[in-house]
């Protein structure tokens, strides 16, 4: 009971500081964004790299996220957390260079996974360590399976997509991605069922 509600307690510290953080950040300091920036980069620019699969565009759509949030900010008013907002801007951005491409490119490299974590051992490292990854004919299979599931997301449409992503990639709670969609934890429910269908039907013909 004294760990919840010193969990608890936490929470409400942080979201109190979060809100001060905004307010000057609202009223010109910058700082107080570089702040708000530090605590949500490393979120956003995972969530634009599993959503467009390429190290460059995912720098693009994290930047362009952060200074739309920036533009934007006057008019934020705590109707949801910043890191909602800010989650439904970086969507939004991916999105946009998603409708972009006239087909999708999601070869993700050993480097990317490395640059994305830099506190985790190098992926290759960790594969060459494995029997998995060290067998010729599995390490063979295990890329045709990842191919296929490449292949398999593309017939998805950009909302089922992005709720698959969120939901299985980010982790996120379906009530939150209905937020950062701006509909419902529902209708979130319902792309995320209809994705999952497809990936299946799609996979068990393949």
């Amino acid at each position: 009971m004294e760990a919840i509600l010193k969990r608890t307690a936490q929470r409400v510290h942080e979201s109190d500081d979060e809100k001060l953080l905004i307010e000057q950040a609202q009223n010109g300091d910058r700082e107080a964004f570089e702040q708000l920036v530090r605590r949500h980069d490393r979120d956003i620019l995972r969530l634009a790299f599993h959503m467009l699969g390429n190290r460059e565009e995912a720098r693009e759509v994290f930047q362009e996220t952060f200074l739309k949030a920036y533009r934007s900010l006057s008019r934020f008013r705590f109707e949801s957390s910043f890191y909602t907002w800010v989650y439904r801007i970086a969507t939004n951005v991916s999105l946009d260079h998603l409708r972009k491409r006239q087909t999708l490119k999601e070869e993700i490299s050993y480097e990317s996974d490395t640059e994305m974590n830099p506190d985790r051992p190098a992926l290759k490292e960790t594969l060459a360590a494995t029997t998995y990854y060290s067998n010729p004919e599995r390490r063979l299979y295990g890329k045709e399976v990842g191919e296929k599931i490449r292949e398999a997301l593309k017939t998805l449409s950009e909302k089922e997509r992005l709720v698959f992503e969120l939901r299985h990639y980010q982790g996120l709670r379906l009530k939150m991605i209905g937020e950062i969609m701006g509909s419902t934890e529902e209708t979130a429910k319902n792309y995320l069922f209809r994705a999952t269908q497809k990936l299946r039907a799609y996979l068990t013909h393949v």
